[in-house]
């Protein structure tokens, strides 16, 4: 186990694939992917990155902790808005280089900074010769600029 983090070191891919010991793959920049769906409906709420401490603190906590690129730190979902995800389970795919947190959306149960329940509220279409986006479950939970106080607020993670 690295005394930093507590995750076991990763040895050969035949090990990562069968192992019991969790021995996450952090990217060259320490990031690992983080999809998080909805325990009870499995919808997909948002993806986002976390490093070692993010994920740490998130499995520690039982509370979503995220590492935002942009602002170069660690953030708690939430931590602006209130809408905290409280996480049911953590899985990792066959070689741990991505995680999936199964969560329960609490406040007004939206993860999205827009201030839907999803980051994914729009689906690609076909339209003529291109490609547009159509609203799927758009309805806003929350106004982005009350909440972050600041107009077109788009930035801010919730």
């Amino acid at each position: 186990m690295d005394e930093t983090t507590r995750f076991a070191s990763r040895s050969g891919i035949a090990d990562i694939e069968e192992t019991a010991e969790f021995a996450p793959k952090f990217d060259a920049d320490g990031l690992i992917p983080a999809i998080t769906a909805d325990a009870a409906s499995g919808q997909v709420l948002m993806f986002a990155w976390m490093n070692a401490e993010a994920l740490e603190a998130t499995l520690a906590s039982g509370e979503a902790y995220f590492y935002s690129r942009s602002r170069r730190r660690l953030w708690k979902k939430g931590e602006s808005s209130g809408e905290i995800l409280k996480v049911e389970r953590v899985s990792t795919d066959c070689d741990q280089d991505v995680v999936l947190l199964k969560v329960s959306p609490q406040g007004r149960g939206a993860a999205c900074h827009t201030g839907r329940r999803s980051c994914f509220y729009r689906e690609v279409k076909r339209a003529g010769g291109g490609w547009r986006l159509e609203p799927v479950g758009a309805e806003r939970l929350f106004d982005p600029a009350a909440v972050y106080g600041k107009p077109g607020s788009g930035s801010q993670p919730a």
